[in-house]
């Protein structure tokens, strides 16, 4: 990658526009499209995190469908405690079991309901690399729209404002 603040320029922008056309049998891991990947997976999460530390997330709306998502993520788990979640609530093969037709069922809902996205494990905490987590977009829809009307996250804005 070129040394240009990070960014892939022209050459590595096309390889990855190239990358995300081909079908995914002739998919190869390209560096450069894992590392715009986690810049976009990052400043999602930053974006995310100083939202919820600067307006009451208990009035926030992350997408059209988040009725839908909180009443299908709570049919589906209502005994998670979205306030502290371990990696086994989402990454067993029992949590899996139960995410995949949950996730499945946002396809053409939600836009990019499958794309990797950035979740702290603990709503009290910030993103570091003991409190985060790999996981879909939805699961990360889910979890966040849960933990905002459930009010978790409002001690983050409480202590911020």
């Amino acid at each position: 990658m070129a040394a240009n603040n990070g960014y892939p320029g022209i050459k590595g922008t096309s390889s990855v526009a190239l990358h995300s056309s081909l079908p995914a049998e002739e998919y190869v891991n390209d560096p450069q499209f894992e590392v715009m990947w986690a810049m976009k997976a990052y400043n999602h999460a930053e974006v995310y995190f100083n939202l919820i530390s600067s307006a009451d997330p208990k009035f926030l709306m992350l997408t059209t469908a988040d009725d839908k998502i909180y009443s299908c993520f709570r049919e589906a788990f209502g005994d998670l405690d979205v306030k502290l979640l371990g990696p086994e609530d989402l990454k067993s093969d029992e949590a899996k079991g139960k995410w995949r037709p949950f996730c499945n069922q946002f396809d053409g809902i939600v836009d990019d309901f499958n794309y990797g996205t950035l979740l702290r494990l603990d709503c009290e905490k910030g993103y570091t690399d003991e409190n985060t987590i790999f996981a879909t977009r939805i699961q990360f829809y889910a979890i966040e729209i849960a933990r905002n009307r459930e009010g978790f996250n409002g001690p983050l804005y409480n202590s911020k404002s």
